[in-house]
């Protein structure tokens, strides 16, 4: 009884228990309670309602990258491909294209790049940072080329209701991004293509030993990655209601950083999507609070990459222990 109770209470054990709660629920709880008390506009209805509308985008992003971690990847470019995606959707729509069309074409646009990092990186076992540092280039020109280097306007009015519309009183954002979130759960959760998300990072040559097409399984995820990119600049081209060539700078920067407070481990096998939604918040919670301090832009980028080093380090000393 004795030793139960030691081993019941070994700090080791109880910090393996915290361990497995995502560093993004620690971090939203400090940042609720420091804002609350730092700013008196913090905890307003219109201000929440604006964190998870800011949080939208990143959080359909995060979810691909979490994908990707997963698997030992990282993928720079999914920022550009968003960019890449509004512009031929924005482009589309001036030349007189449909909705449904035009969205399309942006999906598809992005998915192409998608394809490209996927098969460079594993069918020619080529390292993810550098492939999809290329590609990031790549996708940002593209939109530039595509744009003349000018933002697209002059979108037809209902453009604007990928942002501003509403369902049964919540904005559409919110809809599409617990939409994405349900698929991609069932996805991971329900069917191979999730199994073999977690066995490539976990362990990729017991795979292959049996016989799956890891190579192609592999590519589908930056596949569906890109398609969550896409689909998240219509959203962000509503938003600012014209497709901007670098509105997503950056935005890969926090996909990163919501998806590693969320729990996803760079070593792969380890990961989850609430994980990553927490982190999604948390990113969305921390620069809406600098934005209310008044904290200039750039050091808002410091700060979200001090989250993210703090947050890797707490993953290897987890690791480690």
């Amino acid at each position: 009884m004795t030793e139960l109770s030691i081993q019941n209470g070994d700090p080791r054990k109880v910090w393996a228990r915290l361990g497995d709660v995502p560093a993004a629920l620690y971090l939203l709880v400090i940042l609720f309670v420091g804002l609350s008390v730092a700013s008196p506009y913090f905890l307003t209805q219109a201000n929440l309602i604006n964190i998870v509308l800011q949080a939208s985008v990143v959080l359909i992003i995060s979810l691909g990258m979490t994908l990707i971690i997963i698997t030992e990847g990282i993928d720079l470019s999914l920022g550009p491909v968003l960019s890449f995606a509004g512009v031929v959707f924005g482009a589309a729509l001036v030349a007189g294209w449909s909705f449904p069309v035009a969205m399309i074409a942006g999906i598809v646009a992005a998915m192409l790049i998608g394809g490209l990092n996927g098969y460079l990186i594993a069918y020619h076992d080529l390292q993810p940072f550098i492939v999809t540092l290329g590609t990031f280039g790549l996708a940002m020109s593209f939109a530039m080329s595509i744009s003349g280097g000018e933002s697209i306007s002059g979108l037809p009015s209902g453009v604007q209701w990928f942002n501003d519309g509403h369902i049964l009183g919540l904005p559409f954002p919110i809809w599409a991004t617990a939409a994405l979130f349900l698929l991609t759960h069932i996805l991971l959760k329900h069917t191979r293509f999730g199994r073999y998300v977690y066995a490539i990072g976990g362990n990729r040559k017991a795979l292959q030993l049996a016989g799956v097409r890891v190579n192609l399984w592999q590519t589908s995820i930056y596949v569906y990655a890109a398609a969550l990119a896409g689909f998240a600049s219509f959203i962000m081209t509503a938003r600012t209601n014209a497709a901007h060539p670098t509105v997503g700078m950056g935005l890969e920067f926090d996909a990163i950083a919501a998806a590693v407070l969320g729990g996803a481990s760079f070593s792969g096998g380890k990961g989850t999507l609430f994980g990553a939604a927490a982190g999604a918040l948390a990113v969305a919670t921390l620069r809406n609070g600098l934005n209310l301090m008044n904290v200039a832009a750039e050091w808002q980028s410091a700060a979200v990459g001090v989250v993210i080093i703090a947050a890797v380090a707490g993953d290897a000393i987890r690791g480690r222990t």
